[in-house]
């Protein structure tokens, strides 16, 4: 290959570079949870909804779509009739959640960055199987260690996971209570 054409591929290779940092950066900001939030599969109240919350936010749209569980967020990017022009996705860092109950209004992460925990033994938003969000993988191991289930991220989530129709009640030896348990260890207070 010539110079020419080598100074050709690292200049296309800088502006796709230059593109994607672009489009990082300009990423909205998440809404905080208020009473107000809806959540779009149930229709009801996301606060009436033990567990994570997701959110989603469309280009050019004035708020957010609101969820129940951040495995109903994720389900809305797998659905092929929802639309595609998304913004950016959001889920409760539970890592940060004061409780499986309340599991906060403003600690929303990046749900194409979080890891998450599938299978344990805790139920979300409508009492289905969640995919229990945190920031940090040392939390998602230890919840994993203590709840049962396994660490994936975002992009190895299973689509049969997130869109199956598990719909048993909460249970299998856990509870809310154990949840709080568990997250008011020595970080959480």
């Amino acid at each position: 290959m010539t110079r020419a054409g080598w100074a050709a591929m690292l200049l296309a290779a800088l502006l796709v570079t230059g593109c994607q940092g672009e489009e990082q950066a300009s990423m909205p900001a998440p809404y905080a949870l208020t009473a107000e939030a809806m959540g779009r599969y149930c229709g009801m109240d996301v606060l009436e909804h033990a567990g994570p919350k997701g959110q989603v936010i469309l280009d050019k749209s004035p708020e957010p779509i609101w969820f129940s569980s951040a495995r109903d967020t994720i389900a809305f990017t797998m659905l092929p009739e929802e639309p595609k022009n998304i913004a950016a996705i959001y889920v409760s860092d539970m890592g940060k959640a004061p409780s499986w109950e309340k599991p906060g209004a403003e600690n929303f992460i990046d749900a194409r960055t979080a890891f998450y925990v599938i299978g344990s033994s805790l139920r979300g938003g409508m009492g289905v199987q969640e995919a229990v969000p945190f920031s940090s993988k040392d939390d998602a191991e230890a919840f994993a260690a203590k709840n049962s289930g396994q660490v994936v991220g975002f992009g190895e989530m299973p689509e049969s996971y997130i869109l199956g129709s598990d719909t048993a009640p909460m249970g299998h030896g856990a509870d809310a209570d154990s949840m709080d348990h568990v997250m008011k260890g020595p970080d959480h207070g």
